[in-house]
C-alpha cells in the first residue's frame, strides 16, 4: 500500500451529463485522442452550452421578462462553442466581445451583428468595426462616447445603438449609519456622473442612440446587485424625463459555478486549511502556502483567496434569486421592477455558460518520490504532467478541485491508495505547479496514465495558455453523442450543421 501522511481531504469535482457520460463511457476515446493529438488536450461538448442557455431562458421565462443573453467570449476561444450558440435560439441569445479579435470571429461564426455587444475597453478599430458593422456598443466611459460619435460622423455611418456602464452605486447605510460606495472598479463610469453622461448622449444624437443603462459590479452579493439595479431603473427614468427611450438594463455576469459536488468536503478542506496555517496540523500546500492566509501570533489572519468552489445555488438559479430578491426602495422583486417598466433585461454570463461544457487532459509524464523533510507538505510524491500552469488556470483564479484519474491500464494485484500527490508541470520553473495544493487521487499515478481537470471551458482551459519554452499549446476538438457512440472533430472543423463524409471521426 502507499502511504498516506494525515487524513486525505478530497474536493470532488462535480459532474452532469454529458461530461459526467465522457468520463465514464469515452476512456478509451480520450486516451486515444491524447495518443494523436498530444498533452495538454481539451475537450468541448458543444451541445451542452445551447443547453445551458436555454436554462438561463427558462428563468427569463419565469419572471415574465424579454431580453437576451449575452455569452462572454473571453471566458473561452473556442470556435466550436460560438459557432453552436449562432446556431441556437436567435432572438435570446447573444455574444458579448471584449476586442477586436473577438468581434471579427463572432462575425465570422455567424452571429450577426444585431446579437452581438462590444463590452471592455475599446481601441478606434474595434470601435470603428463595432460602428460599422452595427453592433450595440456598451460605453465604458464618456470619452469613449466622444471617440465612437466621432467616427461615426467621419466615416458617414448609421447611428449606433449603446449603452452606458455604470459603476460606483451608492448602497443602504450600514450599522454606524454611513453611506457605503459599492466595491471600486475599474470599467465603467460612476453612477453619480450620469447626469455629464447623458448630457453627452443628447449632444451626440446624430451618431448613438441610448437604447439602455449596464453596471458591472465586482461582487457576488445579490443585495448589491439589486440595489445597483433598482438605481439603473431610475437612471432609466431620468433618461425619459430628457425625453431618450431606454427600452434595456445589463446587469452584467458573475453568476458562478459549482465545481465541487460535495459541501462537507469544501467546508472541511477550508476548515483544515486555516488548521494548517496555524501549524496544528500538517501542511496542505507546497511549501506552506496559505492561499491568502497567514499566521500572525498564533491567530489566522489575511482572507483565502479562493473561489466558492461548493456553491448551492449558481448559473441560471442565482440570476432566479436575484430577480426575486425584493428591491430594497420600491419594494417590490427586482424582476417585477424591470417588468412594470416594460424593460428588457441583458446578462453576460461566461463562466455560467460554459458550465460542464468541457475538460482539459493531460499525461502524466513522471512520478517520484519526495522526502518528507523537504517541507513540500502532506504529499509523499510529485507527478509532473505533460502539461504546464498556463494550460489548466484553475488556481490562477482561486479554484480548488480535484481531477479524475484515468489509467493507461488497471493496477496489477492490490489495488492502492488513497495517495497524496504534488501536481508540477513541464516548465523549467519552481514556480509552475499545476496545483499548490496537495491532491489526493485514488491511486498513485503512473507514466502514461492521464488526469481530467474537469469543468475548466470557463477562463481555466485557454485563457491563460502561452508558448513559454516552446512547448506546445493545447490543441481542442469539440465532441458530440450520437446514440451510444462518440464523435469528434477538431474545435476549428466543428460547423453546428449535417456535416460532410470526413469532417468527424
Amino acid at each position: 500500500m502507499v502511504p498516506v501522511v494525515g487524513v486525505p481531504l478530497y474536493l470532488r469535482p462535480r459532474l452532469e451529463p454529458p461530461l459526467s457520460s465522457l468520463l465514464d463511457d469515452a476512456r478509451p476515446l480520450l486516451r486515444s485522442l491524447v495518443d494523436a493529438l498530444g498533452s495538454p488536450l481539451n475537450v468541448l461538448l458543444p451541445e451542452r452550452i445551447a443547453e445551458n442557455a436555454e436554462r438561463f431562458r427558462a428563468v427569463y421565462r419565469e419572471h415574465r421578462l424579454a431580453g437576451r443573453v449575452y455569452f462572454a467570449h473571453k471566458a473561452n476561444q473556442s470556435s466550436a462553442l460560438v459557432r453552436r450558440l449562432a446556431a441556437a435560439d436567435q432572438t435570446g441569445v447573444g455574444i458579448d466581445v471584449a476586442s477586436l479579435g473577438e468581434l471579427q470571429h463572432a462575425l465570422g461564426c455567424g452571429f450577426t451583428p444585431d446579437r452581438i455587444m462590444a463590452t471592455g475597453p475599446k481601441d478606434p478599430e474595434f470601435l470603428w468595426l463595432a460602428a460599422r458593422t452595427g453592433v450595440t456598443v456598451n460605453v465604458d466611459s464618456r470619452g469613449e462616447l466622444d471617440q465612437l460619435a466621432e467616427l461615426v460622423r467621419k466615416y458617414g455611418l448609421p447611428r449606433v445603438d449603446v449603452l452606458l456602464r455604470l459603476a460606483e452605486f451608492e448602497s443602504a447605510r450600514d450599522a454606524q449609519g454611513v453611506r457605503v460606495l459599492s466595491r471600486r472598479s475599474r470599467f465603467g463610469s460612476p453612477v453619480g456622473d450620469v447626469g455629464e453622461l447623458l448630457s453627452a448622449v443628447e449632444r451626440h444624437s446624430d451618431a448613438v442612440e441610448l437604447t439602455g443603462v449596464a453596471y458591472h459590479l465586482d461582487t457576488t452579493a445579490q443585495a448589491e446587485k439589486a440595489r445597483a439595479l433598482e438605481r439603473c431603473v431610475s437612471v432609466m427614468d431620468e433618461c425619459r424625463a430628457r425625453g431618450l427611450s431606454p427600452r434595456v438594463l445589463d446587469i452584467g455576469g458573475g453568476f458562478g459555478v459549482g465545481y465541487v459536488a460535495d459541501a462537507d468536503e469544501w467546508e472541511g478542506y477550508t476548515t483544515a486549511l486555516s488548521e494548517a496555517v496555524l501549524g496544528t496540523r500538517p501542511p496542505l500546500t507546497w511549501r506552506g502556502h496559505g492561499y491568502g492566509l497567514r499566521n500572525e501570533g498564533g491567530t489566522v489572519r489575511g482572507s483565502a483567496a479562493l473561489y466558492p468552489a461548493y456553491r448551492p445555488t449558481a448559473g441560471p438559479g442565482y440570476l432566479d434569486e436575484l430577480l426575486s430578491l425584493t428591491a430594497p426602495l420600491a419594494g417590490r422583486q427586482s424582476g417585477g421592477l424591470l417588468l412594470e417598466h416594460l424593460y428588457d433585461l441583458y446578462i453576460e454570463p461566461g463562466r455560467a455558460l460554459v458550465d460542464q461544457c468541457g475538460l482539459s487532459l493531460a499525461r502524466v509524464v513522471d512520478v517520484r518520490r519526495l522526502e518528507e523533510s523537504g517541507g513540500s507538505g502532506s504529499a509523499g510524491y510529485l507527478v509532473r504532467l505533460g502539461m504546464n500552469a498556463g494550460d489548466v488556470s484553475l488556481e490562477e483564479h482561486g479554484v480548488l478541485v480535484d481531477p479524475v484519474l484515468l489509467p493507461r491500464a488497471e493496477a496489477e494485484g492490490e489495488r492502492e491508495g488513497p495517495v497524496g500527490v504534488h501536481l508540477v508541470g513541464n516548465l523549467c520553473l519552481e514556480a509552475d505547479l499545476i496545483t499548490r495544493r496537495t491532491v489526493f487521487l485514488p491511486r498513485l499515478p503512473r507514466a502514461g496514465d492521464l488526469l481530467a481537470f474537469a469543468n475548466t471551458a470557463g477562463y481555466a482551459m485557454d485563457f491563460h495558455a502561452h508558448h513559454a519554452q516552446r512547448q506546445p499549446l493545447a490543441r481542442t476538438v469539440a465532441v458530440v453523442r450520437e446514440g451510444d457512440s462518440w464523435r469528434w472533430c477538431l474545435d476549428e472543423e466543428y460547423w453546428p450543421i449535417t456535416h460532410p463524409q470526413g469532417a468527424w471521426s
